[in-house]
């Protein structure tokens, strides 16, 4: 029969053409199933079904259609040994080469809304699998093909050397065992959601696998000696993956931690807010403000730290207007990121086509885990998205803080989340006007903050990710002029803290929450 290749695929894409390539150049014979079979029929191409071959018809309608001997047989044998050879001769089988599968789209289904537990079931995929596994098992001796993307780069090895090479074969099947490694993964996910119905899914496994397709190779990493790419995870786009980059060069990998970043803060100023804008650097805020306007919030966010927000990461709460991208325009920015964009305002933000600007509709979507590596392995832990809930704070001193007061340390908390610790933000009028970020210690983060703030200070407030376990925090804010202070308490010296504060005539709210980030 000259050279074998086994077709069954759920994505028709280039199959055609593939198929014709193969008879035609090559002389290969097919061997196919189920639509593909009738795909190929119906485009005049010569292919023999499997159960013809096999002699055993599809049953269970379609569920057994490439589970046989002669089929696995013809893929797995070593033709380098002798035994494997006279086993394939006394039981009719003939070795084949090529194995070109691809999967029942399952992650596709369950991303249905509406998609039952039975129409789930019915996509996992038992014959694939299995097919290509065998294959890239025996990759020494056999090419499997999971995308039709390396149908051309196929055709290429067995036209510059007549067969696929070595290396390309191993690539192949390092392809395909990470094809087949992520479905399961998918599988085993969606089973796990299911099991309790109405029950939170365990985001902290025993056994945790992740699993990305590389969307990008990035120019370099942190550093320009650093090789770096963009991995998605999941069958379809979702997060930055699926944001639309309206204008501007690719992302790198700065810019994405930084998007997150800013990403995070934004978030936390959605729905009924007031317009917002959030300026990042180097994954910190350093100016982040709300206005009667997206322009003016934006441009109090600039005023909070405008030598700091030089080449920084924008993100806007509102769709960007013409008044904003006029505004954003006069200051050299790396990245601006909103759930959307007027139309007429692209014009404008042409102005400086270097700057990169993006859409993302679905803003407060982070992902459930976070994963940091550490030598030998990795940690992992739920992403903090605990709403902020005024409610369950506790005013400790005898001065509470009025509604206004009670407002602004609501807005300073939201921010101090997503600065890394130690954390100190001080803000009035809805905007930042000092942060310390990632100090040794916490008096030198209140310095700064307080210093950056200046007389902007007097009457403000200040926040802190962490408990002061020492008074002279508390202090230096009051000689500052703060008239409220918001911070997680659980110290064993709060009490000095609050006596402090008392002494000042400075109200302070504990949150019993710590929102501490490395």
């Amino acid at each position: 029969m000259g050279r074998i290749a086994l077709l069954s695929t759920s994505n028709k894409q280039g199959l055609v053409e593939l198929a014709t390539a193969l008879v035609q150049e090559f002389g290969f014979t097919l061997l196919s199933s189920g639509g593909t079979a009738k795909t190929l029929q119906a485009a005049g191409i010569p292919v023999t079904t499997v159960a013809e071959y096999t002699g055993a018809a599809e049953i269970l309608g379609g569920r057994v259609k490439t589970l046989h001997p002669k089929i696995h047989g013809g893929i797995l044998a070593r033709r380098d040994r002798p035994a494997d050879e006279a086993d394939l001769q006394a039981q009719g089988i003939h070795p084949i080469d090529l194995v070109v599968v691809n999967l029942y789209p399952f992650a596709e289904t369950i991303a249905q809304p509406k998609a039952t537990l039975a129409e789930a079931i019915e996509q996992i995929d038992i014959g694939g699998p299995t097919l290509i596994r065998a294959a890239a098992k025996n990759h020494a001796h056999v090419t499997v093909l999971v995308e039709p993307s390396q149908y051309q780069t196929y055709l290429q090895e067995l036209r510059l050397y007549g067969a696929p090479q070595p290396a390309f074969r191993l690539a192949c099947a390092q392809r395909a065992f990470a094809l087949t490694a992520s479905y399961d993964r998918a599988i085993a996910e969606y089973l796990q959601e299911i099991t309790s119905p109405g029950a939170p899914a365990e985001i902290l496994p025993p056994v945790f696998h992740l699993i990305g397709q590389q969307r990008q190779a990035l120019r370099y990493g942190e550093n320009p000696h650093q090789k770096a790419a963009w991995y998605m995870t999941g069958a379809h786009p979702r997060g930055w993956a699926a944001a639309e980059l309206l204008q501007g060069k690719e992302l790198s990998y700065n810019n994405l931690l930084d998007l997150e970043a800013a990403r995070g803060v934004i978030s936390e100023f959605l729905g009924d807010s007031a317009p917002a804008a959030v300026i990042v650097k180097h994954t910190n805020p350093c100016g982040v403000a709300e206005g009667k306007t997206l322009v003016e919030a934006y441009e109090r966010a600039l005023a909070a730290d405008s030598v700091s927000a030089f080449g920084g990461i924008v993100a806007l709460n509102r769709p960007l207007d013409v008044a904003t991208a006029e505004a954003l325009t006069r200051t050299f920015l790396e990245c601006v990121v909103a759930p959307a964009c007027e139309e007429a305002a692209l014009p404008i933000l042409k102005m400086k086509p270097k700057m990169r600007v993006l859409t993302l509709p679905e803003l407060e979507t982070a992902p459930p885990v976070t994963v940091q590596t550490i030598a030998g392995g990795f940690l992992l832990q739920e992403t903090p998205s605990t709403p902020i809930e005024p409610h369950t704070w506790q005013v400790v001193t005898a001065t509470a803080p009025p509604p206004e007061l009670m407002a602004e340390l609501i807005f300073a908390w939201k921010v101090v989340k997503h600065v890394k610790s130690n954390a100190i933000v001080v803000s009035r009028d809805r905007q930042t006007q000092g942060i310390g970020a990632g100090q040794m210690n916490r008096v030198g983060a209140v310095q700064i903050a307080l210093s950056d703030a200046g007389e902007a200070a007097r009457g403000g407030v200040l926040a802190s990710d962490g408990f002061f376990p020492f008074a002279d925090s508390v202090q230096a804010a009051a000689l500052a002029g703060i008239a409220a202070i918001i911070q997680p308490g659980g110290s064993l010296r709060d009490n000095e803290s609050i006596q402090a504060a008392n002494e000042a005539g400075i109200a302070m709210v504990f949150t019993n929450r710590r929102h501490f980030r490395h």
